[in-house]
């Protein structure tokens, strides 16, 4: 029985095998220019012949990219892996990054003492750019992570816009308008919002389409929030004892409007009927699963995903400029549209 070596091939056993030099095969295996059809052709049969797999450090110094991409998320773990929005986010970025065979590197903030560690991280040269998603207002992680390409999932909430960031939202404020809308021409007239974490500017952006069209709400009629089902809970509990003759929520995403949906039900009241509810994001596992279905704002949240990471490869290669890009490749922002999913809710 033949004993199978247990070494890496290395390029020069690639070279040889394929019968060209092993400058050849560097050009071949690091994606340069210059090389004819048919060797290109003969290295990636060798390479494969052989199971040979790039030395990424090596290929680092020919390409000075590293083939990876850190996601960082300002929120805890706990709300992170809890909440079905950042799992449908990462599955869109992971998609397009694995069809650009780039790695994602997942980087968490429990708290503000970790954003100098994700900053010393990011500025270290370990991947080549950055997605930061889920930031608050007076969040320092942006005057930290300068220099390093970032794209960010929803619209900064900076004061300075000199900065030029390049980000990927939803029209937050158009689709709240839509919501409400649709609620008025219910005949809904005592309609309260529950808010999200208004230190996030998609919170603020979904106040101010409530707003839009309540022009001359009751102030009691709105209560803050933060994005979770307890906030909701505690929410509509507090919206019921201060304005018990309200007859319709729009609430700032599903899963506080699942919240607000079981209070309604323990407080004995019936939704469409008493109360009618909507909801903001489309999240299947949410929507579908309400006690009724949720009508909802949709949002693409899985595609935002994947708009984040390709503006951030197509700023990396500036060779491939596309519709969503500006002046010589340059990324530019997109902001994309939503649409009212009508269900049993309202």
């Amino acid at each position: 029985m033949t004993e199978q070596s247990t070494e890496r091939p290395t390029l020069e056993a690639v070279a040889a095998r394929a019968g060209v030099s092993r400058a050849t095969v560097s050009r071949v295996v690091n994606g340069g220019d210059g090389v004819r059809e048919p060797l290109v052709e003969r290295v990636r049969q060798a390479v494969e012949e052989l199971g040979y797999v790039p030395n990424q450090a090596a290929r680092s110094l020919v390409t000075r990219r590293h083939d990876a991409v850190a996601v960082v998320i300002a929120e805890p773990e706990t709300r992170v892996f809890a909440d079905p929005f950042f799992a449908l986010q990462l599955r869109g970025i992971s998609k397009e990054l694995t069809a650009h065979d780039s790695q994602l590197v997942l980087l968490l903030t429990e708290g503000r003492d970790d954003h100098a560690r994700v900053a010393r991280y990011l500025a270290g040269g370990h991947v080549d750019g950055a997605l930061v998603f889920s930031l608050h207002l007076d969040d320092p992680l942006p005057g930290l992570i300068r220099g390093v390409p970032t794209v960010y999932g929803g619209r900064p909430g900076w004061s300075d816009g000199s900065r030029g960031a390049v980000y990927v939202d939803c029209d937050n404020r158009g689709g709240a308008r839509e919501a409400v809308r649709h609620l008025v021409g219910l005949g809904r007239r005592r309609i309260a919002h529950i808010t999200g974490a208004l230190d996030q500017t998609s919170a603020v952006d979904r106040l101010d389409g409530y707003r839009d069209v309540m022009v001359d709400a009751d102030p009691k009629l709105i209560e803050e929030s933060d994005f979770s089902p307890a906030g909701g809970e505690r929410a509509m509990r507090e919206l019921l004892d201060r304005c018990p003759d309200l007859d319709a929520v729009f609430a700032a995403n599903d899963i506080t409007a699942a919240g607000a949906l079981r209070v309604l039900r323990e407080r004995g009241r019936r939704v469409p009927e008493d109360v009618a509810v909507i909801g903001f994001d489309d999240m299947l596992p949410v929507t579908e699963r309400t006690d009724p279905p949720l009508t909802t704002v949709r949002q693409d949240i899985e595609d935002m995903g994947r708009l984040m990471a390709r503006l951030l490869l197509r700023g990396l290669d500036r060779r491939t400029p596309g519709p969503e890009s500006g002046p010589a490749g340059t990324p530019s922002s997109v902001v994309l549209p939503t649409t009212l999913v009508r269900r049993a809710s309202a």
